[in-house]
Parts: C-alpha cells; structure tokens; sequence
C-alpha cells in the first residue's frame, strides 16, 4: 500500500505493505474465524471505529486479499470473502496467534478486558451439536461491570444456531452462568479452568443440571487455548 511503502522489493517488505498497517491482521483474524458481513466483522473488532474498517476492507479489496460479493437470496445484500490469496494466509493468522498466546504475558492480556469482544467469540466457538435438540438460553452474567456489559444471553436454536443478545430477548433462562469477566476470559484462554473457578466459588452455575455437567462439552473455548504458555 503505497502509503507505507518500505520501497524495497524484498518480499517481506512487500507483505508487510499489505498485512502491517494497524488493525489490518486482526480484520484477517475475524474473517479467518468465519465473519463475512461487515456488522459481524465489526463486532470482532469493536474498538475500530466503521471509517477505519470500511478503509481496511478496501484497501484488502485492492491488494487481491479480499472480495466483495452478494449473499445469495438476499437482494442488496454484500459481504467480505477472502480470495485465493486471503485463504492462503489463515496458517500464517493461526501461526500469528498461537506465537501471541505461546510468549506473551498473561497479564497484560487480562488487562485488556472486553465482555462484548469476549461473548462474540464464544458465540462463534459453541459446540451447538453437544446441546439440546430445541431452543437453548444461556444467560452470563459480570456483577462488577458497568449495567450495558453486566448481562448477555446466548440463544442456540439447532436450525438457526447460536445469537448473541446483550439485551433480554425475553425467552426461560435454562442456564445461568455467573463469574467475574476475568474469570470467564482466562477460563476462554485456557490459562484457568472451569472445576478451579467454581471450587473457588469464582464461578456460579444456577439452572438445568444436565447442561451443568456438560459445560466443558458444549461451551469452547479460544482457538489458541490448547498453546502451552512459555511465561507467565
């Protein structure tokens, strides 16, 4: 991109024009982890003001990396698509992550705490098929967060699959999972777990018993959660 061209031919440099301007990889990352439209993606990325996203997204769309295109059945409506060349950079995006998780400190990171950031992904994680076949709500509840983060529901419908709602959408709560959000996003790392948290009564889980039991089964956690950390 000619505006932070390191005018060298080195195909490093070259790369780096494309994929180092801010935000750039973390857009990848939303796109790689499955977002196409532009809301979705903007939700992966809720510290990135709509100008800018719209400005990385087209200068993605100059460099080859991503396409535009309808949504089938629906008129008028466009989403993201990686090309060929966009696809072939989820191992690098993966490999990026995993450096991140592996040799980073850990408390930096839990000094960066987001509940919207954090509930989106876990949406995207759930493991749908470990949950009833019917009309599942999961209610998380952060006591010590401003009112606007303190509550989120996940809706799972087998068909439809999972909704984010940061407000009541007025359905039976079959399960409530209460914790601080420190907790539930080192738990979301896999730099704590679930049977410490509630031992510590740092974790309270209120509602059907079967879906107590299966937690770990159906609730996913973070692509890089299986990395072993090198410090602490």
């Amino acid at each position: 991109m000619a505006d932070g061209s390191y005018h060298q031919f080195c195909p490093v440099a070259m790369a780096s024009e494309v994929l180092g301007t801010r935000w750039t990889l973390v857009v990848l990352r939303e796109m790689v982890a499955g977002s196409s439209r532009f809301n979705d993606i903007r939700r992966g990325v809720p510290r990135m003001s709509p100008a800018l996203l719209s400005k990385r997204l087209k200068e993605l769309e100059e460099a080859g990396v991503v396409e535009r295109a309808p949504v089938p059945g629906e008129a008028g409506v466009m989403e993201y698509r990686l090309t060929a060349a966009g696809k072939e950079l989820t191992p690098i995006i993966v490999a990026v992550g995993e450096w991140g998780h592996r040799w980073t400190e850990t408390k930096p990171q839990l000094e960066n705490l987001d509940a919207g950031l954090l509930m989106w992904d876990m949406r995207r994680n759930l493991h749908i098929d470990e949950l009833p076949a019917r009309r599942t709500v999961i209610q998380f509840i952060y006591p010590e967060r401003r009112p606007g983060e303190r509550h989120w529901w996940i809706v799972v419908d087998p068909k439809d699959g999972a909704d984010l709602c940061a407000v009541d959408p007025g359905f039976d709560v079959d399960l409530y999972v209460k914790t601080d959000l420190r907790t539930m996003t080192s738990i979301y790392m896999g730099t704590d777990k679930f049977s410490k948290a509630i031992d510590e009564e740092r974790l309270t889980l209120i509602g059907d018993q079967a879906l107590q039991r299966s937690l770990k089964d159906w609730l996913g956690l973070g692509m890089f959660s299986s990395v072993r950390k090198q410090v602490p």
